[in-house]
C-alpha cells in the first residue's frame, strides 16, 4: 500500500499554551508522533501541517518529509480537523506529484500510543477491504446504557435507555471512548467525507493508559507521569 502519515498540529492553544512544541521526555510533543511515524516503518512520506513557523521547524529537524502551511481560515478555534487532513493530503499529492492509498493521521496531543498500535491498527484497516475509515478508542469508563445520563428540563436519564433495564454495566453493549490518536482512511472515502462517521467505520481498541488526549493542564500532567513511567515513547 501506497500510505501517506499526516501530523496536524496548529500553533494556538487555549487549554495548554503552546502545546505542541512543549517539552515532554526533554523533546517537543509533536516530535514524539514523528518519531513514531518513521519508527514505524509503515510511511512513503511523513507530512506535518500547520500554520505556525516554530512547529514546522522542529518537524524539519525530526525528520518530517513535507512542511505543509495551513491557510489561516484552516487555524482557527473553529476550525474542524477532517478539512485540515484533507488540505495537508492534497497539498502533499500537488508537490510530490503522486497520489496515496491510504491516509493515517496521527494525533500530536495523543502520544502515549505506542509502534505497535501503528503497525496492528493499518494491518487490521487493510485486511477489512469493505472498511472506508478507521478510529481509535479505549473501553469506555461510563456506559450510556447504565451509568452515563444527561439533564433535560432539570430531570435526569439514562443516554440510552434499553427496554429492557440491566443492573450490571458488565451487561451493558460495549462503548468505548474515542481516543483521537489515530485516524486512517482510504483516500477517496476522505476526500469526500464531511464527518469521521462513515457506515463502514470501524475501531482500533486501545487501553486506557495509552488513550489520552492532552486538553489541558491536568491531561498533560497525567501523560508526562505515565511517559515518565514507561521510560520513553517509542
Amino acid at each position: 500500500m501506497n500510505r501517506i502519515c499526516t501530523i496536524c498540529a496548529r500553533g494556538g492553544s487555549k487549554g495548554v499554551k503552546n502545546k505542541n512544541i512543549r517539552d515532554l521526555l526533554d523533546i517537543p510533543l509533536i516530535a514524539h508522533s514523528i518519531i513514531q511515524a518513521k519508527k514505524s516503518s509503515m510511511f512513503e512520506v511523513i507530512a506535518v501541517s500547520s500554520d505556525s513557523n516554530d512547529i514546522l521547524a522542529i518537524a524539519k529537524e525530526y525528520g518530517a518529509d513535507l512542511l505543509i502551511e495551513r491557510p489561516k481560515e484552516l487555524a482557527t478555534d473553529q476550525a474542524a480537523k477532517l478539512p485540515v487532513i484533507q488540505h495537508c493530503v492534497k497539498v502533499s499529492e500537488e508537490k510530490l506529484d503522486r497520489k496515496f492509498d491510504i491516509v493515517v493521521d496521527l494525533d500530536a496531543t495523543s502520544p502515549l500510543r505506542s509502534i505497535e498500535d501503528i503497525v496492528q491498527s493499518l494491518t487490521q484497516f487493510e485486511g477489512n477491504k469493505d472498511a472506508t475509515n478507521l478510529i481509535t478508542g479505549a473501553p469506555a469508563r461510563r456506559s450510556p446504557y447504565f451509568n452515563l445520563v444527561e439533564v433535560i428540563d432539570s430531570y435526569v436519564s439514562l443516554s440510552k435507555p434499553l427496554e429492557k433495564g440491566i443492573v450490571r454495566r458488565q451487561d451493558a453493549p460495549k462503548s468505548y471512548d474515542m481516543n483521537a490518536s489515530i485516524y486512517i482512511w482510504r483516500r477517496e472515502s476522505l476526500l469526500k467525507s464531511t464527518s469521521v462517521f462513515q457506515s463502514n467505520t470501524i475501531l482500533y481498541e486501545m487501553p486506557e493508559e495509552r488513550s489520552i488526549d492532552i486538553d489541558s493542564e491536568l491531561d498533560f500532567e497525567f501523560v508526562s507521569f505515565l511517559a515518565k513511567k514507561r521510560g520513553e515513547l517509542v
